[in-house]
């Protein structure tokens, strides 16, 4: 927890000794005049100079303004927060900064100037002032740029900024008028209020300094993809400014709010939300989204390479070379699967040839459906050739995975290798096919799916949080990936 500094600038009652002349008046009149509220000379009551976030008038030290020439917001904050939050007011507002000439004032770089305070007075106050830099071209990225500030005493009070006069677009409504505006105030067409194409970024820059002085950000608490675009832009603006530490909790908390659908847009956009996962430093979502990833793999590489950091990349790659040993280990078990006979005998043509087919028809499927399609060797015509010579480009084969198979062989029963399957596999020997035999058979290859789906049972094992009865019959590819505590590619 942040702790923030109380207003100090208590202000002082002077008491002031009234003329003789005024002493004369009545009781009653000097009752009222008592308890009448102070007015300031120019009409109103007295201005009270504001200390509370975004602009702490007593005690902030570090001013930073965000304008784009249409609005502007002011910001008057602490070093101390801001430094403790993030990495780049550290540095920019240390001593080493300061002696290179960037942001000090000329008192603080002349000793001579500071010697000629009085001993016993004021001490001299240093502030910073920083703007928003929005770059000569849309391609840069708008950044914070240290400008001069001119040192000021502690317990002097900041002059508040001069404020421009709200624009007026049309001419006030009488008040003769009114009326006859009002009734006719259901007929009119309001046009919606145009936004500020950097609206984000002022969001964005609020959220960041909210989060700073332990304040919610203005995130979107119903669409989980709008909060998904806030959240991103914010973590960005937090990497700059170094200060992932601080903000990443916050996101977290914020997109965990969304509970069951946060799970269901990660299994929609694995990729996205590992990267924002790994900003974030959340680790419920970057193991979500790693299961997922790894489960597909390489599916998602084109959004991932150059995108992420390397030890990222690393455990992705760690975890599917975990998955496909295990799942070798499994096919080698599979395509040893055997029955045996009466006597305890390994069924052959020879002593069972009825139970020997199904052992063959089930190998037969599982070769077809665990071995990649082979390449054709003649060229699709679909494309004809260009009129330079060459040929066009073609598609990328889709990406072959297995999972859908391990799946149907955890899932067993008619999944696969169903009644007309059977019965079509027994019909190519008219000699051998009966009712009986065919029953037989549905009973042999029924045994056969029991072991298979016991041998399966490792890769069936789910990490996810989504409820994948949720999901119309489950994944089409594997969620056995275990993201361990020591997985995480980041420092605690």
């Amino acid at each position: 927890m942040v702790s923030y500094p109380d207003s100090q600038g208590a202000e002082r009652s002077l008491a002031i000794r009234r003329p003789p002349s005024v002493a004369s008046h009545s009781s009653r009149a000097s009752t009222v005049r008592r308890h009448r509220p102070h007015r300031s000379h120019f009409g109103g009551t007295s201005y009270q100079p504001q200390n509370e976030f975004p602009v702490f008038t007593h005690t902030g030290d570090v001013e930073i303004i965000i304008s784009n020439g249409r609005k502007e917001q002011r910001y008057l904050l602490h070093k101390l927060i801001l430094t403790q939050c993030s990495g780049f007011f550290e540095a920019g507002t240390s001593e080493e900064w300061a002696n290179a000439g960037e942001g000090s004032s000329s008192q603080s770089q002349n000793p001579a100037a500071l010697a000629r305070l009085p001993s016993g007075g004021p001490q001299q106050k240093k502030r910073w002032r920083y703007e928003l830099d929005w770059g000569k071209d849309d391609d840069e990225i708008p950044m914070l740029i240290q400008k001069k500030a001119e040192s000021t005493l502690f317990g002097a009070d900041m002059p508040p900024q001069p404020q421009p006069p709200p624009a007026r677009n049309k001419p006030t409504v009488s008040s003769s008028g009114f009326l006859r505006s009002m009734a006719n105030f259901s007929s009119l067409h309001i046009p919606a209020p145009e936004t500020d194409p950097d609206d984000d970024t002022f969001r964005d820059y609020d959220n960041l300094f909210r989060v700073f002085y332990n304040y919610p950000p203005t995130l979107d608490p119903i669409q989980i993809a709008n909060a998904y675009v806030e959240c991103k832009s914010l973590l960005h603006l937090a990497d700059m400014y170094d200060a992932l530490q601080v903000i990443g909790p916050r996101v977290d908390h914020h997109l965990l709010r969304f509970q069951g659908r946060l799970w269901k847009q990660i299994a929609k956009y694995p990729p996205s939300y590992l990267k924002l996962g790994y900003l974030a430093r959340s680790k419920a979502i970057f193991a979500e989204a790693m299961v997922h990833v790894v489960g597909q793999w390489p599916q998602g590489i084109n959004q991932l390479r150059a995108q992420t950091p390397e030890p990222v990349i690393e455990l992705i790659e760690d975890k599917v070379d975990e998955m496909d040993e295990l799942k070798a280990k499994v096919e080698g078990k599979l395509f040893r699967l055997t029955l045996t006979t009466s006597r305890g005998e390994r069924v052959t043509p020879s002593n069972n040839w009825l139970d020997w087919m199904a052992m063959s028809l089930f190998r037969q499927w599982l070769a077809e459906n665990t071995t990649p399609p082979p390449v054709p060797i003649l060229k699709s015509p679909r494309h004809p050739p260009s009129r330079s010579g060459d040929d066009r480009p073609q598609p990328p084969p889709p990406v072959f995975n297995t999972g859908r198979v391990f799946r149907l062989l955890g899932t067993g029963g008619s999944s696969y290798l169903g009644h007309d399957e059977c019965k079509r596999f027994l019909r190519l020997s008219s000699e051998h096919y009966t009712r009986d035999n065919l029953k037989r058979f549905e009973r042999s290859m029924d045994e056969i799916k029991n072991k298979a789906k016991d041998i399966v049972k490792p890769l069936m094992r789910n990490f996810l949080e989504l409820d994948l009865g949720s999901q119309g019959g489950g994944l089409p590819y594997l969620t056995c990936t275990r993201i361990d505590p020591q997985d995480f590619p980041w420092d605690e």
